[in-house]
């Protein structure tokens, strides 16, 4: 099995190892990966917008030392052991910077993006993105033993089958050779609260279309009633932050960058606001197996 050109001899290496593992129909090649994120966070004191400016180019947590997973990128740590097994020991000694980047495959066509758990806006790749990008299922925390690669993989009928909470669903993808904003996103496209503030400010100057989903937002009301999801404490945290009796994902950002709260505290506000704040067009505002497709919403 060939691939186009992944950028590096360990990219290619590790694509033909899990391939090797991987069988099944091919991607639609209309599909894609978007990398979640929260666009209103700090990377080494720099708004990340503005961060990912200067660099040009989208990092994984080896190089950036932030995720909204786990934080395990470093000598030891499980995101070393992981990424040494599912991809057959091609980065045990690479740079931080050869290493692939983290997203998902958005085979419900989200308009928030395939893995909103780790953010409410989301780069969305181009199509040939897809060609030099692994899969797994479920997530690699999890230990998966079935894999993918655009070519061929069972993944998506894992996935449709599977009754994970609606946080949990999406399909892994690793993204090999880099991600050059310029080159390799086709859109970033942000949660509705951030319009009029500077994180559209700094989207405009990247390389890249902006466009907008929906936007999440639940009131104080609705966050109470599904306070048994991350637990009480949580609730009573997004009641505190809340302005003008709702919560959305501007509020809890700037509530994050008060460093007045714990960021896995308020993490775990915004996985309830995820779960049941979504827009229509989101599969998270519905069931496990009930997802409704949606398109984004092109910048005026």
């Amino acid at each position: 099995m060939e691939f186009s050109d992944p950028g590096t001899p360990r990219a290619l290496k590790a694509l033909r190892h899990v391939a090797a593992r991987s069988a099944g129909p091919a991607v639609g090649t209309d599909l894609r990966i978007t990398l979640n994120f929260h666009p209103d966070r700090l990377v080494g004191g720099l708004p990340i917008l503005q961060a990912l400016g200067q660099d040009g180019a989208y990092h994984s947590q080896f190089v950036t030392g932030t995720s909204n997973g786990g934080l395990t990128a470093h000598p030891g740590g499980d995101r070393r052991r992981w990424e040494s097994r599912i991809f057959g020991g091609a980065y045990d000694d690479a740079d931080p910077y050869d290493r692939p980047v983290y997203g998902a495959l958005n085979f419900r066509r989200q308009v928030v993006g395939a893995a909103p758990r780790f953010g409410s806006s989301h780069f969305r790749l181009t199509a040939d993105a897809l060609a030099r990008t692994t899969f797994c299922y479920p997530d690699s925390a999890a230990e998966p033993t079935d894999f993918g690669v655009a070519t061929g993989m069972s993944l998506v009928a894992l996935a449709e089958a599977d009754e994970q909470d609606a946080l949990n669903d999406y399909i892994e993808a690793q993204v090999h050779g880099g991600v050059r904003l310029a080159r390799h996103v086709e859109a970033l496209v942000l949660d509705a609260s951030y319009r009029g503030t500077p994180v559209e400010a700094e989207a405009r100057r990247l390389p890249c279309p902006v466009e907008w989903h929906p936007g999440y937002r639940l009131t104080v009301a609705q966050l109470r009633r599904h306070a048994d999801y991350r637990g009480q404490e949580y609730v009573e945290l997004g009641a505190r932050i809340a302005q003008d009796g709702r919560v959305d994902p501007r509020i809890i950002g700037d509530a994050a960058r008060t460093g007045r709260h714990e960021l896995q505290d308020l993490k775990m506000v915004w996985h309830t606001l995820a779960r049941f704040g979504a827009p229509e067009g989101a599969g998270t505002a519905h069931a496990p197996g009930g997802h409704t497709p949606g398109v984004g919403t092109p910048s005026a």
